[in-house]
């Protein structure tokens, strides 16, 4: 069942044909266990969690790599709720695509199924219809895959209506093209109270089962889009309002758990949950900040990514990801302390330009800076140059990280001071419009403020300026 790999193969990428030892190799990933040994509690346990196998295939990069993509699984696997009894994985070019891992693996899976007492297997990938159909058959037992256990712990997490609305549509999506029946469920014609208590107008000619579950998912579908396209209106005004205010607006965007929501409560003090899970933010959250200077902005924490994000989720979430590219600066939060973070900062930028985020000036914000091993946060700097080293949890390198975003803030490039006569007040409600005011005193001689403008916007006051910057 499992081969010896050479330390020399480790961190060695594959080139080539493979060997038919390392083919044929079904590889155990340790440290991935999460069952207890205690056998009252395990046998409590299995009452409240799946029993689950991970498995995984090995097409490219290193063994180090491979590894961290199933560690990553189990963690996600623990985050919905399961018991992580054994994580394998074989090493091949491409994935079987009957089976996934072979069907003589496939054989072999299913006896380590028995053998650890397990109900699920889990699949570092995504799995099409017949593969997932094919290997369920031969271990037995329900298997899913990356895409389905991320989508289940979406749906655990959201709490919004715009949120559940969102991974709802996202399920329809991954679950139609999978709708499968067993014996007459694939044929059985229905009418009458099966059809929805319709009868005769809802028969159709010879509807199966299987059509009906099928546009069922589809009406439903139709009608989440139509509600989202709802909700999508109200965040789309408060948007244009804040553009319309001139407010320059930052994202935090980044890999799951990588730190966002605390680096926002440390910048803001929004009081957002912090948890140590991944996907504990799925609602984003504005809030209001202030650089070193008192020049206000908008901070926003969006969903956190993750390798392989599910495209059924990206379209659902487009219009909250739309704060994401709609923002005049990214703040990239990189997790200085995770085992492969070069991996997460290509997953996330994969995903920006997907939603045509690629383009927003980005800052990479490297953050857990006080548990992270110094060498690896120089080295990451070194591939980022425009980086900021912090900690959200202790504070160090937030100032820093306020001054690096006030200079990458668009727009209000002058500080003026000017004095605007009383019979001008067209041009003191433009300042107000354009510009962001910092004072603002009424005299004798008429309306003095002192301002941050736009240039566009200097030559209008250049009659009533007393200071300029």
């Amino acid at each position: 069942m499992t081969a010896a790999f050479s330390e020399d193969h480790e961190d060695q990428p594959i080139n080539g044909d493979l060997d038919l030892a390392e083919r044929q190799a079904l590889r155990r990933v340790a440290g991935l266990s999460t069952e207890l040994h205690d056998v009252t509690e395990v046998e409590y346990r299995a009452l409240r969690l799946e029993r689950v196998v991970l498995i995984g295939v090995w097409t490219e990069g290193t063994v180090r790599q491979a590894e961290n993509s199933l560690r990553e699984l189990a963690l996600l696997a623990e985050t919905a709720g399961s018991q992580v009894l054994e994580g394998l994985m074989q090493r091949r070019s491409t994935p079987d695509p009957a089976t996934y891992v072979g069907s003589g693996k496939a054989a072999e899976l299913s006896d380590i199924v028995i053998a650890t007492g397990a109900d699920t297997v889990i699949c570092d990938g995504e799995l099409t219809p017949g593969q997932l159909r094919q290997l369920e058959e031969i271990v037995k037992v329900k298997v899913i895959d990356r895409t389905a256990l991320i989508l289940d712990i979406f749906a655990q997490h959201a709490r919004s209506r715009e949120g559940k609305a969102q991974v709802e549509l996202a399920q329809l999506s991954y679950l139609l093209p999978r709708l499968r029946g067993w014996g007459g469920n694939l044929s059985r014609q229905v009418g009458g109270r099966a059809a929805g208590g319709v009868g005769i107008g809802g028969r159709g000619p010879g509807e199966t089962k299987i059509e009906l579950d099928r546009r069922r998912i589809r009406t439903r579908m139709a009608k989440l889009r139509r509600q989202l396209a709802g909700m999508t209106t109200a965040r789309d005004t408060k948007r244009a309002e804040r553009r319309r205010r001139k407010v320059p607006s930052v994202a935090i965007a980044g890999y799951t758990n990588a730190g966002k929501s605390s680096l926002l409560n440390r910048l803001t003090g929004a009081g957002v949950l912090v948890e140590d899970a991944l996907f504990a933010t799925l609602d984003p959250t504005v809030r209001r900040a202030i650089t070193p200077s008192g020049r206000g902005f908008t901070l926003t924490d969006t969903v956190g990514f993750v390798r392989h994000l599910p495209h059924q989720l990206v379209e659902a979430f487009r219009s909250t990801l739309e704060e994401v590219s709609d923002a005049d600066l990214i703040l990239h939060v990189v997790d200085g302390s995770e085992a492969d973070p070069e991996a997460q900062i290509d997953a996330v930028r994969e995903v920006l330009r997907e939603i045509g985020a690629d383009t927003v000036p980005e800052l990479v914000v490297i953050n857990k800076a006080d548990a992270a091993d110094p060498l690896a946060v120089a080295g990451l700097r070194r591939r980022e140059p425009r980086s900021v080293v912090v900690s959200a949890r202790t504070g160090a390198g937030v100032e820093e990280l306020l001054t690096v975003i006030e200079q990458d803030l668009p727009g209000l490039e002058h500080t003026v001071q000017v004095l605007v006569p009383y019979d001008r007040g067209d041009v003191v409600a433009r300042v107000h419009e354009q510009g962001e005011v910092v004072t603002q005193e009424h005299t004798a001689e008429g309306t003095a403020m002192h301002a941050r403008v736009p240039v566009s916007l200097v030559a209008e006051l250049e009659e009533y300026i007393t200071t300029t910057a």
